[in-house]
């Protein structure tokens, strides 16, 4: 059976070093402050010996060892005697490396082209009504936190009349590889917990097949396993499973699982199939950038203007009440006290400590170019420079260079994954939903990253013309790079006529040969 029959270690033991990077960089996309200190305050996530990431050699007093180097982080350090709440601010830079990626990635999407039209029709309703273009910004996302993702698809007949796609986070699956491809995936979820118990559901995909499980265990075993009618969340697969607890898949070619890597190689874990994400050895940088603006924001606490008057000044409410301070009283009854000793009458002190804006806000911005740099990416993607001031296609080509150079070597490991899943979509919905259609692997078109302004391409086709280098076709497939084959042949004899241009049908002469040149006349 593909699927576990004892209890074991869950996650299995040989994952324990990308469930740690998985957690750590999960942390940091999700920006939650108590995320970013359990996975830095309790060890679990543990820099390397001798590794000083701050510049702090000194041990901490309340720390040694592992949880002394741990503590070091600033997030890893715990909240100082005699404040009540942690004044740790964070900011969502993670995040917004996630999304940029995703944006640079499918916020224009691909085209697949299929090569019949009827198939053609079919994709894109699939495509369209499944809301898979939206999935994949979803799974851009993942992809870029977590080093990569698993791309899915499945049906269900109740809810739609076409298979559907949805994209894992890479810290849902124990994957298997084979020559550097997916050769077997395990996808585990929690379904439930009962006080001790832990409900487990495990999907396993193999070639042709998937397999489900439900197991009973605690927070750190798999436990046994029990029959899928146990629980709601998987009693709905109990009847379409056989004897073997699996399924055909409708996809006999491979998996329905497709992993997509973010980057590689992986600069952790050497050797490994895995990619690696646009986190990866920017962790210090950002957790400095969350100090920063905390220290920022406690000048801000602490420059707030305060009066320090004597206790004399007070005016008691009575017995176990406190006492208070009125600015706004203007007669006093007589008050007994010593004058002061430089011989000043005033004995209200103003208290208001200096903001120091300038230097906290260049420390930041210092650093948010430091990181966005190390994930790869250029600081003018996100709005950090330039804004407001017009500027020509070639000016944002080169600003954006390093973005673009990062999204065409994502768009590298995503066009191999774009055809399978146009094949395993079209393979599942014959399979399945009995359309005339057949599995056939279409061919991937990406838009440009940074699109052209009209008078730029105007000219540029201008000078093509007077050139002679470049033929009508091409021509209107630069103005019109989304258009098709019947769009663009329609726009040529339309201009055609415009212009005059338009020769006899070379199929007509029988002692004449017309060359090809004649078409671009």
């Amino acid at each position: 059976m593909p699927l576990p029959t004892h209890d074991q270690e869950w996650p299995p033991p040989h994952m324990r070093a990308e469930m740690r990077l998985y957690g750590q960089h999960g942390a940091w996309y999700s920006g939650d402050p108590d995320r970013l200190a359990e996975v830095y305050g309790n060890g679990a996530v543990t820099p390397g010996l001798g590794l000083d990431l701050k510049g702090w050699d000194r041990p901490l007093q309340f720390a040694g060892g592992a949880i002394g180097r741990v503590a070091r982080w600033f997030w890893g350090s715990p909240i100082p005697a005699g404040q009540s709440r942690s004044t740790k601010l964070h900011v969502p830079l993670a995040a917004d490396i996630a999304s940029k990626s995703a944006d640079l990635l499918f916020s224009e999407p691909p085209t697949l082209r299929a090569a019949g039209k009827k198939t053609q029709k079919r994709l894109d309703q699939i495509m369209n009504e499944g809301s898979v273009y939206a999935g994949l910004l979803e799974a851009g996302e993942l992809c870029s936190a977590y080093g990569g993702s698993y791309w899915r698809v499945g049906w269900d007949t109740e809810m739609a009349d076409y298979p559907v796609y949805d994209s894992l986070p890479a810290d849902s699956a124990v994957p298997e590889f084979h020559s550097g491809r997916l050769r077997a995936v395990t996808f585990w979820r929690v379904v439930g917990e009962d006080q001790k118990v832990v409900w487990r559901h495990l999907e396993r995909h193999e070639k042709g097949r998937v397999y489900h499980g439900l197991y009973q265990g605690d927070d750190s075993r798999l436990g046994h396993p029990v029959p899928l009618e146990e629980h709601p969340a998987t009693e709905g697969f109990a009847a379409i499973v056989d004897a073997d607890g699996g399924f055909d898949s409708g996809y006999p070619k491979g998996l329905l699982v497709h992993y997509v890597p973010n980057m590689r190689p992986h600069r952790t874990l050497r050797g490994t199939n895995l990619g690696r994400s646009d986190y990866a050895g920017v962790e210090p940088l950002m957790d400095a950038l969350d100090e920063t603006y905390t220290s920022w924001m406690r000048d801000l606490r602490l420059g707030k203007s305060r009066i320090i008057v004597p206790e004399v000044y007070l005016q008691n409410t009575g017995r176990g009440r406190g006492s208070y301070w009125d600015p706004d009283r203007e007669i006093y009854s007589g008050i007994g006290m010593l004058p002061p000793a430089n011989g000043s009458g005033n004995m209200i002190t103003l208290s208001q400590f200096e903001i120091r804006v300038e230097e906290h806000w260049k420390t930041a911005k210092t650093l948010v170019a430091a990181i966005v740099r190390g994930a790869g990416y250029s600081v003018q993607s996100f709005g950090e420079a330039g804004e407001g001031v017009e500027a020509t296609a070639t000016e944002i080509h080169s600003r954006e260079r390093q973005s673009l150079t990062t999204r065409g070597r994502k768009i590298g490991y995503n066009t191999p994954a774009l055809a399978w899943l146009g094949e395993c979509l079209l393979s599942v919905d014959h399979y399945i939903y009995k359309t005339k259609v057949s599995g056939e692997r279409p061919q991937v078109e990406w838009p440009d990253g940074v699109f052209l302004e009209t008078e730029g391409v105007a000219r540029t086709v201008d000078l093509l013309n007077r050139a002679q280098s470049a033929s009508i076709d091409t021509r209107i497939r630069m103005v019109h790079p989304d258009w098709d084959e019947e769009q663009v042949g329609a726009e040529k004899r339309r201009l055609r006529d415009e212009l005059g241009l338009n020769v006899p049908d070379p199929a007509t002469f029988t002692d004449q040969i017309i060359p090809d040149e004649a078409d671009d006349l």
